[in-house]
């Protein structure tokens, strides 16, 4: 156990206790030890935060200042971060399980959140509209007001920054509520804030459960702006009580992204997609490679390849730098092992893995690899969240797309080949909202990225974020010449 300390939510510039005396203990998922102990923020904490953040777009504390300096503030956060990245990573390793390059990578991608949009802050511009004699029309990008933020787990650090950076660059405030299973980045978040001058209720970050704090948020009056990220179910919750309020929001819903992969592909290229896309922090991410569609002809020989390379990743906690690190909790573990014992009774053929492992009392989950799956299976058209690869053959590149695009989600998709013509054909007719060729997750923060159908709408990352973050209005003014 911890010692006695109890970190506390960031409200109005102050560290405070939760209203109740509520608590959340926070475990390592390597081992299944409490870690950490936090105050857990209730409907009223939550009412607090929207409150302060209400007061400072009122008193149009961001608004009315310069766009350059707002983005200054972003930089002195990144800085403030940048100095703590090393411990930051070991954070993140005990907080997420993740492994510690992992780690490392969210401390650099937050810090290039930070940089990228306090470099855009005073470059987000209105137009001016000629309308002709005698008339001045131009438009002006205005903040929301109150912006709330529902950060997942997965990538808890980087997530905070990638929505709060683009609410404060464009003069929003802002209430972060963080994952109760993997509060601390949001306390780092808070801290850095705070060590940055940002001016008090400009920020607020709360640690609590969906339904307390979570729903208090979503129901408060003054929330003018919602930024989601989590699963296609509780988005559609959230998005219900959104509704009654007609409240915009960016959601971000997952994914059942697929690859494809023509009988010429480099398959060193595949396999190393197949690492860093299903495997990278136990598969926990929303736009990862959960589907291998692969040309008839050289699945024989892909497949075998698969069950080799699988069955030669490490096993390890975070710090260890593994390739296969714990799920975040025991829940999870369980309904990725649910899946697997699924796509077994529906004809799936299991190549690798399939069940959990007894790993230090840690939640880990072996690496696998399923072929055969049908395209009317769970595992074909159901996100899994975990380390699992679902591998299904085609006849054609048409049959491949249609397989691509066969599910109700669209948040990325892949193709390998070395044939240019058909990598472009492929990816214009692959209906996600992010496209890989040759290699998965190569994109930046400067890339737009954000789902179609049921993978959720709105932009984050790139200069085209920032737009979901504003409401344009127009001023148009009657000139009279004078006489």
């Amino acid at each position: 156990m911890p010692g006695d300390e109890v970190l506390k939510n960031y409200i109005d510039g102050e560290w405070r206790d939760s209203s109740t005396g509520g608590r959340i203990e926070v475990d390592d998922p390597s081992t299944g030890e409490t870690i950490a102990v936090v105050a857990e923020a209730s409907g009223d904490d939550a009412e607090l935060a929207v409150k302060a953040a209400q007061r400072v777009f009122r008193e149009r504390v961001l608004i009315d200042m310069h766009p350059y300096d707002r983005g200054r503030m972003l930089f002195r956060i990144a800085e403030a971060l940048a100095a703590r990245g090393p411990e930051l990573a070991g954070m993140l390793c005990d907080d997420t399980g993740k492994a510690l390059n992992v780690a490392e990578a969210e401390v650099e991608t937050t810090i290039k959140y930070l940089r990228y949009y306090g470099g855009l802050a005073d470059k987000h511009e209105g137009r001016s509209i000629p309308r002709g004699a005698n008339l001045v029309d131009y438009t002006i990008r205005s903040p929301f007001g109150v912006s709330g933020q529902i950060v997942p787990w997965n990538f808890p650090l980087e997530l905070t920054a990638r929505s709060l950076a683009c609410a404060i660059a464009t003069g929003n405030s802002v209430v972060v509520k963080s994952p109760e299973l993997a509060p601390l980045s949001g306390i780092a978040m808070a801290k850095a804030c705070e060590e940055a001058g940002v001016p008090a209720g400009a920020v607020n970050v709360i640690a609590g459960y969906g339904e307390t704090a979570g729903q208090a948020l979503i129901d408060h009056p003054d929330l003018r702006h919602l930024v989601f990220t989590g699963s296609m179910t509780t988005g559609q919750k959230v998005l219900r009580a959104a509704a009654e309020r007609i409240v915009p929001c960016i959601m971000e819903l997952g994914g059942k992204s697929a690859a494809i992969v023509h009988a010429d592909a480099d398959l060193d290229a595949v396999l190393e997609s197949v690492t860093i896309g299903t495997f990278m922090n136990a598969g926990q991410n929303c736009n990862g490679l959960t589907r291998l569609l692969v040309d008839r002809s050289i699945a024989g020989e892909l497949t075998e390849r698969l069950k080799a390379h699988v069955e030669g990743l490490s096993v390890g906690s975070g710090r260890e730098n593994c390739d296969i690190t714990p799920l975040i909790s025991n829940k999870q573990r369980s309904s990725v092992e649910r899946a697997c014992h699924t796509a077994l009774e529906q004809g799936a053929q299991l190549i690798s893995g399939g069940s959990a492992l007894a790993y230090r009392s840690g939640y880990f989950m072996a690496a696998t690899v399923f072929a055969e799956v049908t395209s009317d299976s769970d595992l074909f058209h159901k996100e899994t969240f975990g380390p699992v690869l679902a591998v299904t053959t085609f006849e054609t590149a048409k049959e491949a797309v249609e397989l691509s695009n066969g599910t109700d989600q669209g948040l990325a998709a892949g193709v390998f080949t070395r044939d240019l013509d058909k990598a472009l054909w492929t990816a214009d007719r692959l209906w996600a909202g992010h496209v890989y060729v040759n290699g998965w997750f190569v994109s930046g923060v400067e890339t737009p990225f954000g789902g179609i159908n049921k993978s959720g709408y709105g932009r984050e990352k790139g200069v085209e974020a920032l737009d979901g973050y504003v409401q344009t209005r127009n001023v148009g003014i009657k000139v009279t010449p004078p006489r």
